[in-house]
């Protein structure tokens, strides 16, 4: 009976080393080898990379806020020269200019992702990608785009959860909005001039990010037979007699110019918007960026156009 207890001990006994030899041999995937990701960019193009990129580099304002957004400030580092939201992207190191970014710093920073933009699709992606980076790149063209952009970012660094929250907060703002406007008749909708620039006169036209967000918050864009971000005239602008004038401030060194124009112009004098005092100033960057901004821009757009049904929301 001894001998046979004892036996069974030894059985229990090895059988616990063999399991543990199992264990051990069995780490998940995640923890031996890099696991590959494989994504497609808003450029049509396949990307793969070798496991979660811990280095990162932003080539453009709204890619940099859209990696802060989901947490991953920790990871980037490098910036443009123009990224400037959130204040803690100040602190990141610059590689140039949004157009012009010095390559043989980049490189030499050893990034395992670049995030890249439309403008660098000719020149910067395929001089990047011969010195052996790896790029993303982003080209939102509508709101419903700059959410996916979140999601598509939140895949390739491993925030998938993190990107899925702040899609859905988002979307459920833009309800909140849409909700108020979809169904306003055609004539509640306030004819609307949203001014990129003073000097040469431009606006943007339909398919443009500005005109859905005009029609979203409740507006008809008086330059919607124009198409992208196109030249007006002023006798144009005076002859759709816009109710509601929103100017972009803060581009550049022109600082609130284009805000200045629409209250001071003379020949403006007699246009609804100047009449009633409906004229009205925003930022730039958050009606111009494609990330999670534009959530702001939209509110902002909606109490210009709709006071009576935004004001103080």
């Amino acid at each position: 009976m001894k001998s046979k207890l004892c036996g069974i001990l030894v059985f229990c006994l090895v059988s616990v080393v063999i399991l543990s030899l199992f264990a051990a041999c069995t780490v998940p995937a995640e923890q031996t080898a890099p696991s590959l990701i494989e994504v497609t960019d808003q450029l049509g193009r396949a990307v793969s990379l070798d496991g979660i990129p811990q280095r990162i580099i932003s080539l453009a304002p709204s890619n940099t806020e859209i990696l802060f957004a989901l947490g991953l400030g920790d990871r980037v580092v490098a910036v443009t020269d123009y990224c400037d939201y959130p204040p803690e992207a100040l602190t990141k190191p610059r590689i140039g200019g949004f157009s012009t970014p010095n390559m043989e710093e980049v490189v030499a920073l050893s990034p395992d992702l670049v995030l890249a933009a439309s403008l660098h699709q000719e020149r910067i992606i395929p001089a990047l990608e011969e010195r052996g980076l790896t790029l993303f790149a982003l080209d939102p063209k509508t709101v419903d785009e700059v959410l996916e952009s979140i999601t598509l970012i939140g895949k390739v660094t491993g925030k998938k959860e993190a990107a899925s929250q702040l899609v859905t907060g988002m979307q459920n703002r833009i309800k909140a909005v849409t909700d108020k406007t979809e169904n306003l008749p055609e004539t509640e909708k306030p004819k609307v001039f949203y001014l990129t620039w003073h000097d040469p006169l431009m606006t943007p036209g339909s398919g443009t990010r500005h005109h859905e967000l005009i029609r979203m918050a409740g507006g008809t864009n008086v330059a919607q037979d124009l198409t992208g971000y196109a030249s007006i005239t002023l006798e144009a602008i005076i002859e759709a007699n816009p109710e509601v004038i929103i100017a972009g401030i803060g581009m550049g060194s022109g600082e609130d110019l284009p805000f200045e124009y629409v209250k001071t112009e003379p020949r403006l004098r007699n246009v609804d918007a100047r009449i009633n005092n409906r004229m009205y100033s925003i930022d730039v960057d958050l009606c111009g960026r494609p990330g999670p901004r534009i959530t702001d821009a939209l509110e902002k757009f909606a109490e210009f156009i709709h006071p009576e049904l935004f004001k103080g929301s």
